[in-house]
């Protein structure tokens, strides 16, 4: 029988092949998107059930020399990413019927099948054994994403799409692939291990520069400056923008990044550089800097792309603290973040759809026109936020508590406030004017998007709300680790 952790990769392409074959029969063919995306919630739900009863799923395939194979490995950091991209891909694909048809969206079968391939190579990313595994899913991830960026083919599209190719396979080629390479002439071998594979093999001069070439040759994490890729991906269509930031990309990227610190070099590697770790000021910075750039946007979809890179920033910031409890937080962070900024992404899909705005001056009133993705959208901006009441207060609580036990505590805690309140001078101003503002154009007609557009946002905020009072078994899982 197929490991489950295998059968996860697999259950997406042959989704894939499906919506191929059926692209004459749209109702078909969704069908088969929709069945996919929930066989795919099916298999991780089972490796969830093993991991938590202490079954280790660890499949090698293929191997090509000493301490390099195509090998995958489950642990409890990739079956809580493969939980939140396998459950996103079946809420965006409910919203994606909606928004594909309304909008007439060209070459949806290219939309369906690629997001599906992407998938794929996000569960690979989620449950790789080593770095080469690792970076092999990682660049299917890129390449599968790219035909989704450029999906309507105009010059704006295109352009975005060679930004997109060029700063992600120009950063992963010349800066991730050098550091596995020389990760692997360090340590000999590139396998995942809990207490790292580089302590007593480096110091602390040439683990700065590693640091360096991991984090910014995964620009998919999006730290500055190797974020330009991310405002200029905002031409594609909403449920790949909320595949972007949400399900796979940016996730992807952060993720990858975590794995990393924790698994190759260490939390006790990284803990005795801590106290001169340029890697927190680095994030801080990216945090801030994005954070006050976002605030300037009057394009709601930039606003909320800039807020994505400041918000990526904490994940690494917290990692990077080298603190147990922190690193839980990094993990929450990623939960939070995914299920607020789909919500927020939804609601931008689905305003344009039936209003055409696509500015943050043109939201006046729209609340009363439609208040069911506006309150939706006020829980997506609660969760990115980190206020109590939605799953996205977690992670900044964990990521506090781990800063409070850090050397560089008053400056974190000072980062971490500070950004709060510049995330809530972004977004809550546009809740306040699309419930409390006289509209612009009272004489419109438009009302609520599509219904299942409707019933993805809501049902998402309704999830957000619900992981904040059960937050014990997320951190039950991460708490397997012992960290």
């Amino acid at each position: 029988m197929m490991d489950e952790a295998i059968l996860s990769l697999v259950i997406p392409l042959v989704g894939a092949l499906a919506i191929l074959c059926l692209s004459p029969w749209p109702n078909l063919r969704e069908g088969a998107t929709l069945l996919s995306a929930c066989a795919l919630v099916a298999v991780v739900g089972m490796i969830l059930r093993d991991t938590l009863n202490g079954q280790v799923h660890d499949v090698m395939l293929l191997h090509f020399a000493p301490g390099l194979s195509l090998a995958f490995k489950v642990e409890p950091f990739g079956v809580m990413f493969s939980l939140l991209a396998s459950g996103l891909w079946v809420i965006n694909s409910i919203y994606s019927i909606g928004y594909v048809r309304c909008n007439a969206l060209p070459r949806q079968t290219s939309f369906y099948l690629w997001f599906a391939v992407s998938l794929s190579a996000t569960m690979g990313i989620a449950f790789a054994g080593n770095l080469f595994t690792l970076f092999l899913f990682y660049e299917m991830l890129t390449l599968s994403t790219y035909p989704l960026v450029v999906q309507g083919k105009t010059n704006s599209d295109k352009a975005a799409g060679r930004v997109y190719l060029g700063v992600l396979l120009g950063t992963s080629i010349s800066l991730f692939l050098v550091a596995i390479l020389w990760t692997w002439t360090i340590a000999g071998t590139l396998d995942f291990q809990l207490e790292g594979i580089l302590r007593n093999k480096i110091g602390p001069g040439m683990m700065g520069m590693l640091l360096a070439l991991f984090t910014f040759g995964i620009a998919k994490a999006a730290l500055m400056p190797v974020h330009r890729w991310l405002p200029a991906a905002m031409v594609a269509p909403a449920p790949v923008s909320a595949l972007l930031h949400a399900v796979a990309v940016v996730k992807a990227g952060v993720f990858s990044i975590v794995k990393i610190l924790v698994y190759i070099f260490g939390i006790d590697l990284l803990a005795q550089t801590n106290s001169d770790n340029w890697l927190i000021y680095a994030a801080a910075f990216s945090v801030i800097a994005s954070a006050v750039i976002a605030l300037r946007q009057d394009d709601l979809k930039r606003r909320l792309a800039y807020s994505t890179v400041s918000q990526l920033g904490y994940i690494i910031l917290a990692v990077a603290l080298a603190h147990p409890i922190a690193v839980i937080g990094a993990m929450f962070q990623i939960l939070g973040h995914a299920l607020g900024k789909i919500i927020l992404f939804f609601a931008a899909g689905s305003i344009y759809t039936v209003s055409g705005f696509t500015k943050i001056s043109q939201l006046d009133g729209i609340g009363r026109r439609m208040p069911w993705t506006m309150a939706a959208f006020t829980v997506g901006a609660m969760c990115v936020i980190g206020l109590p009441g939605t799953i996205g207060f977690w992670g900044k609580w964990y990521l506090l508590q781990g800063a409070a036990l850090s050397t560089q505590q008053l400056f974190v805690i000072g980062v971490l406030l500070t950004s709060t309140l510049v995330s809530a001078a972004y977004l809550i101003p546009i809740v306040y004017v699309a419930f409390f503002k006289s509209e612009l154009s009272p004489a419109s007609s438009y009302g609520e998007a599509p219904w299942p557009m409707v019933v993805a946002i809501t049902v998402t905020a309704a999830v957000a709300v619900l992981l904040f009072f059960v937050a014990a078994w997320p951190y039950q899982l991460l708490s397997l680790l012992k960290l």
